[in-house]
């Protein structure tokens, strides 16, 4: 590790504590990731961001703070936020490790725990960011309101706006959002990570398992679940059933997987392009 010296300074101003060397970490696509090793002997992860939009790192810092509430009674781990400005935040290292099937099974119970401290609503006190999209989360009656007025509504309507979904195919999602009510069971509002793709769960060496870059809401929980099978997670069978030990999840939730995939989906039309809109509109043809 090398020092660099604009990254150390702003550390310590936040830190309070004298930065010995520094190291880029490859892997992010949305912010600038540094590996930070301080005097005190401690470790930390610095993210920072050209021009972020502002509140951006205070909401990541309020979703991790307020999945970290869980983490006490069983839930996820969470890395600890050591300090957090309108240009960049610092957390806890996580030293990687190995993938086993009963470190799996451990984050699909601590993930159930996490969900079960639920929320006060469906949606959140603040709106987030999804990447750097505008993420609306003002909270609804129903998650079936939410779900088809913050998510598959919005979404689909920017992927049209940005030339990414083509008109019969956004008519497709727009026609499963209308009826997102009849398609999955309404449940108690659940403690959302809310962008649990495989990238954001750290596999550690200390034998658990962290999750990172939240969205975090009050939303149904197979949102959760649907999003680790999308773009898949090592052991994914161990992390499903343990979770359904410990709080079984409703008949036919497997036929939901993609329903709950549509939002994820849109997200990357959005900023990707490329054939997700499309995709998306394949599986939403599948409720019609």
């Amino acid at each position: 590790m090398t020092r660099q010296p604009v990254i150390a300074r702003r550390a310590e101003q936040l830190l309070g504590s004298a930065v010995v060397a520094t190291a880029p970490v490859a892997g992010g696509d949305v912010s600038i990731a540094t590996k930070l090793r301080l005097s005190n002997g401690t470790t930390a992860l610095m993210k920072t961001m050209a021009q972020p939009p502002p509140g951006y790192f205070e909401q990541e810092a309020w979703g991790l703070r307020w999945l970290a509430e869980a983490a006490a009674d069983g839930g996820v781990h969470v890395p600890e936020v050591l300090a957090v400005d309108a240009d960049c935040l610092v957390v806890a290292w996580v030293e990687p490790g190995r993938t086993t099937g009963d470190e799996a099974a451990a984050l699909g119970r601590s993930l159930a725990a996490t969900h079960a401290a639920g929320a006060a609503s469906y949606g959140a006190e603040r709106d987030g960011f999804i990447g750097r999209l505008p993420l609306p989360n003002r909270p609804t009656a129903t998650w079936a309101e939410f779900h088809a007025t913050r998510r598959l509504l919005p979404f689909t309507r920017l992927a049209s706006d940005r030339g990414a979904i083509e008109p019969d195919d956004a008519a497709a999602i727009e026609a499963v959002a209308a009826r997102v009510g009849e398609l999955a069971p309404e449940e108690p509002p659940a403690r959302l990570h809310g962008d649990l793709w495989n990238g954001n769960v750290l596999w550690g060496a200390d034998g658990r398992a962290a999750v990172i870059d939240p969205a975090a809401h009050g939303g149904h929980r197979e949102v959760d679940l649907a999003m680790l099978a999308l773009f898949g997670l090592p052991h994914l069978p161990r992390v499903l059933d343990a979770y359904a030990e410990v709080t079984p999840l409703a008949d036919g939730w497997e036929d939901r997987i993609g329903l709950f995939q549509l939002f994820p989906l849109l997200v990357h039309a959005c900023l990707f392009g490329g054939g997700y809109g499309a995709r998306a509109a394949e599986v939403a043809r599948r409720y019609s």
